[in-house]
């Protein structure tokens, strides 16, 4: 499979997290975000406000975390996390879901965990696309299943398959896995370890809507400006 830069870069969330983004890193980050015409920046939130006014017009969307890397602050944390986020100015949220009870088979806790966000991202006073991290790389199969069929129940917009902290980044069976469990009502965001177009151009294959990656411009200059 093959795709053309332009489209590819709009299938991007251009991403810096963890303790060492610095403002700089932030500006760089959203310079090549603008310049490469990406979809969206990732940032921890106290870089949203920013961001946002750092990107306002340019057709960037500001992306941030919640309950970021673990998934096991409490709902109530989470959901509070998710309100400030909206209230900066952020377009979505990148929720880890939580992941102690989805090992432990605690599908109703999963569930209004989920929902506790959700519930915010519905009452926002615009749009704002909430996804949910699953991380991947800690699950059975039936708990992958499982998280992809409660994110969908809960009002997730997107499941994803890592926070890049995790034991194990993307991987496209996995891709494959949760395209199958969510159908088309709910889109499938790669993320981790995804450093180039081969990798990227993979997860798309798999079935992967959108590419979460610190490597954005990496990727996007192995992709051809048309197909022959």
């Amino acid at each position: 499979m093959q795709i053309v830069k332009k489209d590819l870069a709009k299938m991007i969330d251009h991403t810096s997290l963890g303790s060492s983004s610095s403002r700089e890193d932030v500006e760089r980050l959203c310079s090549e975000a603008e310049e490469g015409g990406f979809y969206s920046v990732c940032v921890e939130p106290i870089y949203v406000p920013y961001c946002v006014e750092r990107l306002e017009g340019s057709g960037v969307k500001v992306g941030t975390v919640v309950g970021f890397p673990h998934g096991a602050n409490k709902s109530g944390v989470k959901a509070f996390e998710a309100q400030l986020a909206i209230e900066d100015g952020a377009d979505e949220l990148d929720m880890v879901v939580n992941v102690p009870a989805l090992k432990a088979h605690d599908y109703r806790a999963v569930g209004e965990d989920i929902s506790a966000v959700a519930e915010v991202v519905e009452e926002a006073p615009r749009e704002v696309t909430l996804k949910t991290i699953l991380e991947m790389g800690e699950l059975e199969k039936d708990e992958k299943v499982a998280g992809c069929v409660i994110a969908q129940a809960s009002g997730a917009d997107f499941v994803k398959t890592s926070t890049g902290f995790g034991p194990s980044g993307a991987k496209e069976e996995d891709v494959r896995l949760m395209r199958e469990a969510v159908g088309s009502q709910v889109k499938v965001k790669a993320a981790g370890g995804i450093g180039d177009y081969e990798k990227a151009c993979r997860m798309i294959e798999a079935g992967a809507d959108r590419i979460g990656a610190s490597s954005g411009v990496e990727i996007v200059s192995g992709a051809p400006e048309q197909l022959d």
